[in-house]
Parts: C-alpha cells; sequence; structure tokens
C-alpha cells in the first residue's frame, strides 16, 4: 500500500473504527487514542498491508489490544502497591501488659511454657498438644495447672500480704 492508498485508507475508516473501539472500551477519547497509535503502528507497516488482506481488521485488532493493554494498566495503578516493595515500617511498640506476659512466661520452664502457648496461644486442645509433644494427656494438664498457677503469682497487680502476722 503506497502513501497515497494509505491516506485513503485512513479517511474512510478512521471513523468507522473509532466507533467500534469506543463501543468496545466505552471511553470516546481512549478509543480516538488507540485507533490513532494503531494507525501510526499501520503507517510503519503499510507496505505489507494489502487492501485485499483486510487491513482495517489488522487497525482494528492492534486499537483494540491497546485498548485492553491501557485499561490493564489502570486496573494495576489502583491495586494497592506490593508490600514487599514498601519501606521497612517498624513493629508498633508492645504494650506493657504484653511485656509483661512475655517476660513471666520466659520464667517458666519449658515444658509448661510450650503447653500454655500451646493451649492458649495456638488454641489447640490438650490431646491433640500431648501427641504433639509425645506425652500423655493428664501431662499436658499438669503443665497447664502448674504453668497457669505460675504465670497468676508472676503477674498479680498487688503483692501478697500475710494475713497471720500480726
Amino acid at each position: 500500500m503506497d502513501s497515497d492508498a494509505f491516506d485513503a485508507f485512513y479517511t474512510t475508516s478512521f471513523s468507522r473504527l473509532v466507533g467500534q473501539i469506543y463501543a468496545m472500551c466505552g471511553n470516546v477519547t481512549e478509543a480516538q487514542d488507540c485507533v490513532q497509535e494503531a494507525f501510526v503502528r499501520a503507517w510503519d507497516k503499510r507496505r505489507m498491508l494489502d487492501a485485499e488482506q483486510s487491513p482495517e481488521a489488522w487497525v482494528r485488532t492492534v486499537a483494540y489490544r491497546l485498548a485492553v493493554s491501557r485499561w490493564r494498566r489502570v486496573v494495576r495503578a489502583r491495586q494497592p502497591a506490593d508490600r514487599a516493595k514498601q519501606p521497612q515500617q517498624s513493629p508498633a511498640e508492645p504494650d506493657v501488659t504484653r511485656v509483661a506476659l512475655a517476660t513471666a512466661l520466659a520464667k517458666l520452664p519449658a515444658e509448661q511454657r510450650r503447653a500454655i502457648v500451646l493451649h492458649h496461644l495456638c488454641d489447640l486442645p490438650v490431646a491433640e498438644i500431648a501427641r504433639e509433644v509425645g506425652v500423655p494427656v493428664g501431662t499436658i494438664k499438669a503443665r497447664l495447672s502448674r504453668g497457669r498457677a505460675a504465670l497468676a503469682e508472676q503477674l498479680r497487680d498487688e503483692p501478697v500480704l500475710d494475713h497471720g502476722a500480726v
């Protein structure tokens, strides 16, 4: 296709193609931009375009693909940014209660601490903890009981007064 034939092709089909792409994408400005870009690309390939091979279909396909690509970019831009690419944020300072609990848990024997964490923080039933740890259910119950008593003592707000002393 020579430049005169291309000019005639552009003049006769631009408006029709804009209408078709507009019907597909729903935005007339976007349709005009995409069709114009498709014609720019067609100009570069005008020697390969043949009137018998429907150059209008080629331009329509390119314009539609451009519209879809633009739509995808807009959708991607509206999505929240990838957390992996965000600057590292320092974790919030733990509150006094959390620090006190962590300190009290650290003072417990390892077996009691493990039973308390698995039961109260991981929400595992006693039987499942016993299976995971490899001890009888009664042992887990005893560790939980002793661990709770030790935590209660360590986390008490007021010191225990000896009422027997005068």
